[in-house]
């Protein structure tokens, strides 16, 4: 069971990516609980789940790159931690960005809903 949600929660990453490269709030919604907070950016912002719908939405945000440079997965339980590295491109408020970035972010399992992220954080590298 343990290596059925390591590949499940590898999975939801590798699907969190393609969503936010393609814009898709759609998927992301399905993707993030409704308790989300994420902090980023230079500021150290924070962000909830509708924060982060809106950005996607209003294409505040359009990324042309998503490139995986390293990926560690951890499962204990229903809980899950991803540990992504790499590179973002793309525009933010008009302005264009490239960034080389690590991202953890933590997972809760339901099922029937399955692995939703809760939680996130990144930083520059």
């Amino acid at each position: 069971m343990a290596d059925d949600l390591t590949a499940a929660l590898q999975e939801a990453e590798r699907r969190l990516q393609a969503a936010q490269l393609a814009g898709d709030a759609d998927v992301l919604d399905g993707l993030l609980d409704d308790r989300l907070i994420y902090t980023g950016g230079p500021d150290g912002t924070r962000y909830t789940k509708q924060d982060d719908l809106e950005i996607q939405r209003s294409r505040t945000q359009v990324l042309s790159t998503v490139e995986e440079e390293d990926l560690i997965v951890l499962v204990d339980g229903h809980t899950g931690v991803t540990w992504f590295r790499g590179r973002l491109e793309g525009t933010f408020a008009g302005r264009e960005f490239t960034a080389d970035l690590n991202f953890t972010r933590t997972w809760i399992y339901t099922p029937g809903s399955g692995w939703r992220l809760i939680a996130a954080h990144s930083s520059q590298r």
